[in-house]
């Protein structure tokens, strides 16, 4: 058993009096721990199942960043990173230290970033075996020499079971808080046992850090051909992302979180979190086929008596989960890094159905559309409601942007331009009318537009620019119906097209406005649609 007691530094420093430790354990060792502490079920094929209890997703409104002098100038306030005191941190921080101390603990110390000159070596402090399972599933695992050395420069202290009584008086949302203290180097996560605020608290901590560096942090997937050509692929939830990203003739880096330097693309993480509800193992068998010992189930639903897993069942939460170790893909880029990247793929679900089912982008382009991060859906599951809702999310994850997201953006512009990158951005939602109307972009022709992206075919066709969009698409694709290249024209309704793309043209110049104010730089609005 690896067991450490007080040979472990810098515990002691950090307010916890622990009982014992246990330091890296192998995954048979946080097996044994979670059979013996009762913390999961096994499931039919030998995988650990566990429940995260009330909290089955991210708590957004209770993440908050202490207000002190070495970061509030770089920190983006608002509703994304909100303030907190550090005299409300003090006392948090006291509380969840206190609770853990006298108790057996789990550290987990590890890498965000495989890439030697842009890692940052982190610990995470946490009181459930399934949690120290979930970061040596999520994060990038040392070797015995590396743990030898090994220094942490940012530590999470998970403490899941305190909650916050006095949120009220502290002037805080609810019970649950989830605050960093950048200038310190800690995060402190109460009241939620959900494991994705470890995997999303140091993404949000790597977004701070590596860019004021000017190492561009992004959340996408990316993965690199047999000549060494990579691609990334940036996309929200239901644009296809993991779906088009997985390619058997191109090895995958990652498929969530990384970061770019001067030397390579490389992954933020050492594994997958991936949603399994309707996980369909014929047209998504990489994921279903990673679901084995070593990975870990988040509350799906199973049968009581067999315990085989129902992955149609929404009864817990839509938001069912696994990690697993990025080895349980079989097709995966070792180490997980490659060159710079030769095209970059912006995926949106365009339930308006507006959008070409590709265009091509200028790299001005590329940093309105990045800011822009646009996808529509139909709103909502109320009988009659009909109208798609567009969604917004600046860099195609503003969940997590600790910093102005103008300031990726410029970051995405100044690295395209020198490594002379290609975009693109891809319509996986309808063409031919709106939602009612329009069909859903078939995959395998959405499929072709990519494999002819990535060979070059593509900018070898003709192209027609769009009147609101400004952005350029080609008249013909090999292997894909013309028709449909040209949005306006695979309407049957040509005044309705023109009325439909007016109306999202405007959705994204309104949403646009709060970048442009006092951006003095670069005229990002300049690229975008006109009316």
């Amino acid at each position: 058993m690896s067991v450490v007691q007080s040979k472990l530094a810098g515990l002691r420093e950090l307010g916890i009096e622990q009982k014992e430790i246990y330091h890296n354990l192998s995954f048979q060792e946080i097996f044994d721990h979670e059979v013996k502490n009762n913390e999961g079920v096994i499931s039919s094929n030998g995988t650990m199942m566990v429940d995260t209890g009330i909290f089955t997703g991210r708590s957004p409104k209770d993440k908050y960043f202490v207000d002190e002098p070495t970061s509030n100038q770089h920190v983006w306030w608002g509703p994304v990173n909100a303030k907190v005191s550090e005299e409300v941190w003090n006392e948090l921080y006291a509380k969840a230290t206190k609770h853990l101390t006298g108790k057996d603990i789990y550290v987990f110390d590890g890498y965000s970033g495989d890439e030697p000159s842009s890692t940052m070596p982190v610990r995470i402090i946490t009181e459930k075996a399934w949690q120290h399972h979930f970061c040596t599933n999520m994060f990038i695992r040392p070797d015995a020499d590396q743990l030898k050395t090994f220094k942490p420069e940012f530590t999470l202290i998970n403490a899941c079971e305190v909650k916050n009584e006095d949120f009220k008086k502290h002037g805080l949302n609810s019970d649950v808080f989830v605050i960093f203290h950048l200038g310190k180097k800690l995060c402190i996560v109460g009241g939620t046992h959900y494991g994705g605020e470890m995997k999303k608290g140091i993404f949000s901590v790597m977004n701070y850090f590596l860019p004021l560096k000017g190492i561009m942090t992004m959340h996408c997937s990316a993965n690199v051909g047999e000549k060494g050509d990579t691609a990334l692929f940036f996309g929200l939830s239901g644009t296809g992302k993991t779906t088009l990203s997985t390619d058997p003739l191109r090895k995958l880096i990652g498929d969530d979180e990384h970061g770019w330097d001067d030397n390579c693309v490389f992954n933020l993480e050492g594994g997958c979190y991936a949603k399994t509800i309707s996980l369909d193992p014929k047209t998504e068998p990489d994921i279903y086929n990673a679901i084995k010992r070593d990975a870990l189930l988040e509350n799906v639903v199973y049968d009581a008596s067999s315990k085989v897993v129902d992955y149609s069942s929404a009864a817990k939460t839509e938001n069912t989960r696994v990690s697993y170790p990025i080895f349980h893909i079989k097709n995966i880029q070792i180490p997980s890094r490659a060159g710079h990247p030769n095209n970059i793929i912006f995926l949106t679900y365009d339930a308006f159905g507006v959008l070409p089912p590709v265009s091509r982008l200028s790299i001005e382009q590329a940093m309105y559309h990045f800011l822009s991060g646009y996808t529509a859906k139909v709103a909502g599951t109320e009988r009659g409601v009909k109208e798609p809702t567009a969604t917004f999310s600046a860099c195609f994850g503003q969940a997590f942007m600790t910093l102005h997201p103008t300031h990726y953006a410029k970051l995405l512009g100044e690295k395209m331009r020198k490594h002379k990158v290609k975009a693109y951005l891809i319509n996986t939602g309808l063409v031919g009318g709106s939602y009612g109307v329009g069909k859903r972009m078939n995959l395998p022709a959405t499929r072709t537009i990519i494999t002819d992206i990535l060979t070059g075919k593509l900018d070898k066709s003709e192209f027609e620019t769009h009147p609101v969009f400004q952005i350029e698409f080609p008249k013909t694709i090999e292997g894909v119906d013309s028709s449909i290249l040209n949005p306006r024209e695979a309407w049957s309704d040509k005044n309705a097209y023109d009325e439909t793309a007016k109306k999202l043209a405007k959705m994204f110049i309104d949403n646009f406005k709060k970048y442009a104010e006092g951006s003095k730089d670069f005229d990002f609005t300049a690229f975008g649609p006109k009316i």
